[in-house]
């Protein structure tokens, strides 16, 4: 058996449809604040960054690339459903546990720190502070 990469070339095609949705989104978002700072209705605003995420969609859809990527977020969105996340319970018992270490290691540092300067300042160099 060989484990050799299997690479897809996209065309020049496809190429320029991510660059036009890339394009429009940016569009989009840049239309959003335009219009609000021209104190125009918040729906219009709305509207403007809508269209452009929605044409930015259905140009990378239409690419081979792009669906790929939609895909892969497809895939990210199903795998992140399937965490189990803890109860609120665990994650406050968790927060305090890391905050008592930490609590525990910045005294220790603290500590060692004081004791190396003793040591290095009064017993082997004999300066007082």
């Amino acid at each position: 058996m060989s484990n050799q990469s299997v690479q897809t070339v996209s065309t020049s095609n496809d190429k320029f449809k991510v660059v036009l949705a890339a394009v429009a989104m940016i569009a989009g978002v840049v239309g959003f604040f335009y219009l609000k700072g021209q104190n125009k209705p918040a729906l219009m605003c709305a509207g403007a960054l809508v269209a452009g995420l929605v044409i930015a969609l259905l140009l990378l859809w239409a690419s081979a690339t792009g669906r790929d990527f939609l895909n892969f977020a497809k895939e990210a969105v199903r795998e992140t459903k399937k965490v189990v996340w803890p109860t609120r319970k665990e994650a406050t018992q968790i927060t305090l546990v890391v905050f008592g270490f930490v609590l525990v290691m910045a005294l220790f540092l603290w500590g060692t720190d004081k004791l190396l300067e003793f040591l290095l300042y009064d017993v082997i160099l004999g300066w007082k502070q």
